[in-house]
């Protein structure tokens, strides 16, 4: 199997519109896909940025019935793709949903599917306040997928602040880890690169990482910035703000060379603390 690929990243401005939002992430995924690209990240919500909780529940659906991943996964056949769907929100027991990121194969199936460990409950001296964990449940399981052409680990947003998480995707054989996300402009402007490209120098991967970008329903605004990095924590692709793509060309054997450079997760030990 080949060890190069092209990946793609979506970066929409999404709104409380899941058709209008679905329609416009289609055109984008057949343009990337026109262009070459074989794996596409969409970000988190990329179906519907809703602040209203019971138009958010209402519009959800599961694995077997949501809207979006019928139309992703014809489009992932059409493309001949693999399509990152970065998260919907999909029901679970009881009122709480889970914010799942789902991947699909180039026959329209879902290969893997990750639910939101990492829950945004914060509050910003910006003002903005987020308690995700009122409205979702957190998962408790770790994804590694087995592609074609190497390991995918699955992440979403918050989870970025949480190398260990990384460190373990890396540990159980990811190359590339994805972060969907739809970070907050007040957090991204100081954070995002800054810890995007550290986790793919702590853990060796390259990091895939879609942002949403825009202002949303409830006064939200989220940064974009849409990034692909490689294991020496290069940015090869930076989307900025706006609505629009990015494609970078990856060889896993950089994953490889790097390790092999600096064999950091090989030196990791276990300590205590006296």
């Amino acid at each position: 199997m080949p060890n190069s690929i092209r990946v793609a990243c979506i970066q929409p401005s999404s709104t409380q519109n899941m058709e209008e939002n679905i329609s416009v992430v289609s055109e984008m995924i057949l343009d990337v896909a026109s262009k070459g690209a074989k794996f596409i990240a969409t970000p988190e919500n990329v179906a519907l940025m809703e602040h209203c909780v019971d138009s958010l529940i209402e519009q959800s659906g599961t694995l077997k019935d949501h809207p979006a991943i019928s139309t992703f996964a014809d489009l992932a056949i059409r493309t001949k793709t693999y399509i990152l769907i970065g998260s919907l929100a999909l029901k679970s027991k009881g009122r709480k949903l889970l914010n799942c990121s789902i991947l699909i194969d180039s026959n329209g199936n879902i290969i893997g599917n990750y639910n939101k460990i990492h829950l945004f409950d914060v509050t910003l001296s910006s003002g903005e306040i987020y308690n995700e964990s009122d409205l979702y449940k957190n998962g408790d399981k770790a994804v590694v997928v087995d592609l074609p052409w190497g390991k995918i680990g699955m992440t979403i947003c918050y989870d970025l602040r949480f190398p260990s998480l990384y460190s373990l995707l890396a540990n159980a054989g990811a190359q590339v880890i994805t972060i969907p996300a739809a970070f907050t402009r007040f957090t991204g402007k100081d954070h995002w690169h800054v810890l995007v490209r550290a986790r793919a120098i702590e853990s060796g991967c390259f990091i895939v990482a879609p942002g949403m970008w825009g202002q949303h329903s409830g006064g939200r605004s989220t940064y974009g910035h849409s990034l692909i990095v490689d294991p020496w924590g290069k940015v090869l692709a930076d989307a900025g703000e706006g609505v629009r793509s990015i494609i970078a060309d990856i060889n896993l054997n950089t994953v490889s060379r790097v390790r092999l450079e600096l064999p950091t997760l090989k030196h990791e030990k276990k300590y205590r603390l006296l």
